[in-house]
């Protein structure tokens, strides 16, 4: 028993580290790629920029992959304590999410190739143009929907979290809300509504501070829990 409630305070200690390492990898990458992607003199930047692009879409696509799907399969045992369906609703919601987001990604890598193409090439650029805005707006919607589903699995997180008492029921509570808010954020965005930086606030000081409190106290495991 000793052994299993170890394992499952390194697994907290883990789940925080990670929920940290995905939220500043995601967030570096996007910047990246964003400042890249979103430059006044288009392709041409873009082909200027290109290693910068593809650093940001690694951390997004590769780093951010890794310790998103982490976090699941960290979460997996302690949350099966509460419920398997849970916890593999949570495995699954991590794992669409983090696909979704792999391809959005990959749209924005597109860019690269693109510009190389653009430079001395004997189509319009207009039609380069326009196959660049169908590209950042595949990474756009690939990026909605994956924070869609990610707040989907931050549901499923917080209401085992709450009825498990794994950590204070406030907290769970608070990113319970948390998630349900940024998900109208995402949602909104689809629809040509920009409010999702405003409203991912709360879910994202809920992530940062569960992070703080795993890596501190852990998940509180009944005793009796196998």
């Amino acid at each position: 028993m000793t052994q299993d409630l170890n394992a499952h305070r390194l697994a907290a200690r883990l789940f925080g580290i990670f929920f940290i390492l995905a939220f500043v990898s995601y967030g570096a990458g996007s910047g990246m790629v964003a400042s890249v992607a979103d430059n006044a003199l288009g392709l041409e930047g873009v082909f200027a920029g290109k290693t910068t692009l593809m650093i940001g879409v690694l951390l997004m696509a590769i780093v951010h992959s890794f310790v998103n799907i982490g976090l699941s399969v960290l979460a997996f045992p302690v949350l099966k304590t509460v419920s398997g369906y849970v916890a593999r609703g949570y495995l699954a919601a991590g794992i669409t999410a983090t696909t979704t987001a792999v391809i959005g990604a990959l749209f924005l890598a597109l860019l690269v190739p693109l510009s190389e193409a653009s430079i001395g090439g004997n189509v319009a650029t207009e039609s380069f143009d326009a196959i660049a805005f169908v590209l950042k707006q595949g990474g756009f919607y690939g990026y909605q929907m994956s924070m869609t589903l990610w707040g989907i699995g931050g549901l499923i997180l917080c209401t085992a979290l709450f009825f498990g008492r794994l950590v204070p029921r406030v907290l769970a509570v608070w990113g319970f809300v948390g998630y349900l808010v940024f998900m109208v954020g995402t949602t909104a965005e689809m629809f040509g509504y920009p409010i999702g930086v405003m409203l991912a606030l709360p879910g994202g000081l809920f992530e940062l501070s569960l992070s703080v409190w795993l890596i501190g106290k852990g998940f509180n495991i009944p005793v009796t829990a196998e």
